[in-house]
């Protein structure tokens, strides 16, 4: 475990920096915001960060209080590491980050990587209301969980349960949602988004 360095400056940006300003360590909460996750899944959702890095990442948060460290009962029996109610409070940073990120977004390099699930926090902050929302990519699929006040923001694959709406939109409608060139109603509207469901959330994006 590295020991923490520090601005030194009496300033709550500052202060916040000190602990969460290192490389890797918002991309880490990013992962973690969809649930516990192990070491592996994080090192294989996290392109270009070492295994020493990441490591040391997850010890120096594990200390900050951002997450902690359990093993999951037989037949699992792996390490898992999770958000504390204090790591999920990052959850609005890194919307406002991905707000003001959508400028620099630009067209998709081709040295970019990509996962499904990164679209998830841009499309959670087009959604309002409450309730389970199935996503389907072609990518892959995630579900998000809207108006969630605890718990994973936001999971990988199919929606553990039956979702108050469904999502199918190719990867070109996310891009431009992710940059901010396109809204979700309109997309909606504009048949670029499929919403299938019954429930209250599917049936406000096909009224909106």
């Amino acid at each position: 475990m590295s020991p923490r360095r520090s601005y030194d400056q009496y300033c709550s940006a500052a202060r916040a920096l000190d602990v969460v300003g290192d490389r890797w360590t918002l991309l880490i909460v990013r992962e973690l915001l969809a649930g516990p996750r192990r070491y592996t899944d994080l090192h294989a959702d996290l392109p270009g960060v070492s295994t020493d890095v990441l490591a040391s990442r997850l010890k120096d948060m594990e200390r900050d209080g951002l997450t902690t460290r359990r093993r999951l009962p037989p037949p699992g029996a792996a390490y898992v590491y999770e958000l504390t109610a204090h790591g999920r409070k990052l959850l609005p940073v890194l919307q406002a980050l991905g707000e003001w990120g959508r400028a620099e977004l630009g067209e998709r390099r081709p040295t970019d990587a990509v996962r499904a699930h990164w679209f998830a926090l841009p499309l959670l902050s087009s959604l309002e209301g409450e309730g389970l929302v199935e996503v389907r990519l072609e990518e892959g699929e995630f579900h998000l969980y809207v108006g969630a006040p605890d718990g994973p923001v936001y999971g990988e694959g199919p929606a553990p349960a039956e979702p108050d709406a469904r999502l199918a939109l190719d990867g070109g409608t996310c891009m431009a949602l992710a940059r901010g060139a396109l809204r979700l109603t309109d997309a909606v509207r504009d048949g670029r988004v499929e919403v299938s469901g019954e429930g209250t959330l599917a049936k406000m994006l096909r009224e909106a």
